[in-house]
């Protein structure tokens, strides 16, 4: 995949939850909004990781962490 496709997905998948986390009255819903937002973050961890440097790992270790 290219990079530009994988950076649309992410903000669209942060966008989407970020607005199921301000209108949600519900918690469970807001909890995974915002799990849905980190994983986003993740998302773009990777993707610039392997893109800047696919020799290390440090995209996907952050990932772990966060």
């Amino acid at each position: 995949m290219m990079l530009e496709h994988v950076l649309v997905l992410s903000a669209y998948l942060f966008s989407v939850s970020l607005y199921g986390l301000i209108t949600s009255r519900n918690m469970v819903r807001a909890l995974m909004c915002l799990e849905l937002i980190l994983n986003a973050v993740n998302l773009n961890f990777v993707i610039f990781s392997d893109f800047f440097d696919s020799r290390q790992l440090k995209g996907a270790i952050f990932s772990i962490f966060l």
